[in-house]
């Protein structure tokens, strides 16, 4: 098999072995990262409902200003609290962090840490 789509199998196979014990309630949405080399997503997303609460990214105009480069620990915290000032605004006090299929460490890492200084449980 091809290397590239090897790992590209197990990055899915990460991602639902770690969604599948994750669920988002109105209690406690689900905070979902997904990282780019350029840019960081973020959604806060309530599963019962099928919706999506608050989002926040680099690539958005407003945060463009703040942020140099969208791929580094910097942007992600930047982004972290943005996501969790939206959060609260929303009236959301506790979420739960879906990483993906990334490892909790570098922009996930620095961007939890962000959600939780600004005041949201994770």
């Amino acid at each position: 098999m091809n290397h590239r789509k090897a790992v590209g199998q197990r990055r899915i196979r990460r991602r639902f072995r770690i969604r599948k014990k994750l669920r988002g309630t109105a209690e406690r949405p689900r905070l979902t990262v997904n990282r780019t080399l350029k840019h960081i997503y973020c959604q806060v997303i309530d599963d019962h409902e099928g919706r999506t609460l608050v989002a926040a990214s680099t690539a958005e105009k407003d945060l463009r200003g703040e942020i140099k480069n969208g791929g580094n620990c910097d942007a992600a915290s930047i982004i972290g609290k943005a996501i969790a000032e939206r959060a609260l605004a929303a009236g959301i006090k506790a979420v739960s962090l879906d990483r993906g299929h990334c490892k909790y460490l570098g922009r996930v890492g620095a961007l939890a840490d962000a959600v939780r200084e600004a005041g949201v449980s994770v």
